[in-house]
């Protein structure tokens, strides 16, 4: 390995880089293999393990310290020098005595992000890539999903990078103290103060995103990696059915699917930063990387299917060809009584409406789902949260036989409120033959005045886009919706006011209306597959 390699960027400033590479039987390193490139802002000691196991698969990796991380020059702005600094690495790369010809990139979340951002100017020595639980565009895939500020997994970030480059006893020491200086920056109001109650000092790329949270914001615009989707090379992505970048990510992977770019996918029972999903990356990325990256050019690819994911329930893989799978969508509606069922809803149900109460000073707790809050995130009992006045519950009956849920599935709701700014939580759970409520799928969405427009009786007719899912529904359980209006810390509350989010201080109660009958035919679209 050689350590602290600098690597020179256009504008003056220095980024490390650490090099593991094959020995000869001599001793010497082996140079001229392909390269592996990984850019972190996490270290590079950190995960030089990875390194390694490239290096004994027989390749060079390339690890380096993203600008203003551990060592490396310039300020640590997230996101916004990537571009530049990635393509001035691969042109180090190409001009080193020991460079092989071809290219290939590698890593989860922040590492897959910079992927994307080499590949909107693509070399043609990048022959393939692996971006692991991430997206092209990070604003609407885990800042603002649903335009609701992702409060839990920012604060959880901020903190982290915030603390990584201090000695190991006081990253002990805060590690230590985390979760409680965290839990003081949810509860702070305006959350432009969140920051210095999790961290004890102002973060100005965390203020930036707080100032820049309305939907199509062009501040966003320079950090949309999007367009290299049209230009990739072939694309390895993995994903989890409980990671808080899916929607997007499948996103992208159906543009390079329906661009006719190569790649393929695999989906796991993971969340974020399962250990398990790592090593099933790392897995399918070397037999991508052998495919594509000998000496010689890329060899024939072997057949595969372009799709491998998990059936929860059921514990078992399946192969396919394409997203989404096989499936015929059914509407399950919602009903009196609290119920959940795929029969329409009859002419005496007409007008009929379930309503709850939000008040943001005891704002409805998120348990489980998309997070980076490691004891928070994935499948959770939701029984003390549906216990709430404030969420609503449509249970289905108990079912005759399995059902396989499998693909895109969102949310219909004919929705009132009192207030013009409020948010829109919907949950998807399963619960067991012994009443235990757990949950498989969310969906968000923040409201503000102008973007959907009210009936004559201000009813508003809302889609929420959901986390995609792919589970059995054994005999004899039974499916459950929950709506609500927030899901605090998971996502920021709704203070209900039309201040702006980072100086927002006046709560607003709301009063909430859901909608269902004949001629509000509110529920949920299930993809139901054979798969």
């Amino acid at each position: 390995m050689d350590q602290d390699l600098r690597v020179p960027m256009s504008d003056g400033v220095v980024l490390l880089a650490d090099r593991w590479a094959p020995a000869t039987e001599g001793g010497a390193v082996d140079g001229h293999l392909p390269i592996v490139l990984l850019r972190s802002p996490y270290g590079r000691r950190q995960i030089g393990p990875v390194g390694r196991i490239f290096a004994e698969r027989g390749y060079q990796a390339v690890i380096q310290s993203c600008r203003g991380t551990f060592g490396s020059g310039g300020d640590w702005e997230p996101f916004r020098n990537e571009r530049a600094d990635g393509r001035d690495t691969l042109s180090w790369l190409s001009g080193q005595p020991w460079f092989g010809g071809s290219v290939a990139t590698f890593g989860p979340s922040y590492l897959g992000l910079v992927q994307w951002a080499i590949c909107c100017d693509p070399r043609p020595f990048v022959r393939a890539i692996a971006p692991g639980v991430t997206a092209t565009y990070f604003r609407d895939a885990v800042v603002y999903p649903g335009d609701a500020l992702a409060l839990e997994t920012m604060l959880n970030w901020v903190y982290q990078v915030e603390h990584q480059e201090l000695s190991p006893l006081q990253i002990l020491w805060t590690m230590l103290r985390r979760r409680r200086r965290i839990r003081h920056g949810f509860a702070k109001l305006p959350l432009s103060e969140a920051d210095r109650a999790a961290v004890g000092r102002r973060v100005e790329f965390f203020q930036d995103w707080l100032a820049h949270d309305a939907p199509g914001d062009p501040w966003w615009a320079e950090i949309d990696f999007s367009p290299s989707l049209k230009v990739a090379p072939p694309a390895n992505f993995q994903a989890g059915w409980y990671d808080l970048f899916l929607p997007s990510q499948l996103d992208d992977f159906l543009a390079m699917q329906d661009g006719g770019r190569e790649s393929r996918i695999t989906i796991g029972p993971w969340t974020h930063t399962s250990p398990r999903g790592l090593a099933a990356s790392l897995r399918d990325s070397l037999e991508w990387f052998d495919e594509h990256m000998s000496a010689d050019g890329p060899s024939k690819p072997k057949q595969h299917n372009r799709v491998r994911m998990y059936i929860m329930g059921d514990r078992r893989w399946v192969d396919l060809p394409d997203w989404p799978p096989p499936a015929s969508v059914k509407r399950w509606h919602l009903h009196p009584g609290r119920r959940l069922d795929p029969t329409e809803p009859s002419a005496q149900d007409e007008q009929a409406a379930d309503r709850f109460r939000f008040d943001p000073g005891d704002p409805t707790p998120g348990r489980g789902g998309p997070s980076l809050e490691v004891g928070n995130a994935g499948r959770k009992d939701q029984r003390r949260r549906e216990a709430r006045a404030d969420v609503v519950s449509y249970s289905s009956s108990p079912l005759k036989q399995p059902m396989t849920i499998a693909g895109p599935l969102s949310t219909d709701l004919y929705f009132r409120s009192s207030l013009q700014h409020t948010d829109l939580v919907v949950r998807l759970c399963v619960v067991s033959t012994r009443g235990r409520s757990t949950n498989v799928s969310d969906g968000v969405l923040r409201l503000r005045p102008g973007d959907h427009e009210p009936d004559a009786d201000g009813v508003l007719h809302l889609k929420i886009t959901m986390w995609p899912t792919a589970i059995t529904i054994r005999r004899n359980e039974r499916i459950r919706l929950q709506v609500s209006s927030g899901a605090h810390p998971l996502y920021a509350r709704n203070t209900g006011g039309d201040e702006q989010l980072a100086s927002a201080t006046t709560l607003h109660v709301a009063d909430q209306e859901v909608f269902r009958g004949r001629d509000h035919p509110s529920g949920i679209d299930l993809p139901i597959s054979s798969i």
